[in-house]
């Protein structure tokens, strides 16, 4: 039985605390990111908005932001990015589009093939960046379609120009600080 955004967001309602996704008509639930996993996110999510925002490119989104895919599973990439011609307001809803970026972080207990074929799929459906960021081996991934993925490490910068010209990140801005 394959079942449908409505089925999932029927589940959604009665159970509201659940983090779903729809993959292939088969509801998965998501289970909560390590700390270091969502801290890199929040960083990720908080450098790239304070960028986008005063230049009015788009919305930049978290964990929690849904997105009805062209092949109809509902995915939720930790953070996204989508430009503003392509999505003028903000919806009470799940959006039915790609994002222009989306961005997975491993977590502590995630496998990467998985999350590689995740980004793949966006790929496929017409995101034109994602990116795979690895805390265990300190490394920064991005993938374009049919292009070479290319692997960024601490002393390198991430940018991003057919989408954001002109931001830059440095790598080592990511990884949670230590205090000592």
């Amino acid at each position: 039985m394959s079942l449908s955004v409505k089925d999932l967001e029927k589940v959604q309602t009665e159970h509201p605390d659940w983090q779903l996704e729809l993959v292939q008509g088969n509801i998965i639930a998501m289970g909560p990111s390590d700390y270091t996993s969502d801290e890199i996110g929040t960083e990720f999510a908080r450098l790239l908005g304070n960028w986008v925002k005063p230049r009015l490119l788009g919305r930049v989104t978290g964990s929690s932001a849904g997105f009805i895919l062209p092949n109809l599973d509902l995915r939720a990439p930790d953070v996204s990015f989508v430009r503003g011609e392509k999505l003028k307001r903000s919806k009470r809803d799940f959006v039915e589009l790609v994002p222009d970026l989306m961005v997975e972080i491993k977590s502590k207990t995630d496998r990467i093939q998985p999350l590689k074929e995740k980004i793949e799929l966006f790929l496929n459906l017409g995101t034109q960046v994602g990116i795979l960021i690895d805390p265990d081996r300190l490394t920064v991934t991005v993938y374009r379609l049919n292009d070479r993925s290319l692997v960024l490490k601490d002393g390198d910068i991430l940018t991003i120009p057919e989408l954001l010209p002109g931001w830059e990140l440095p790598i080592s801005a990511l990884w949670p600080p230590v205090f000592d």
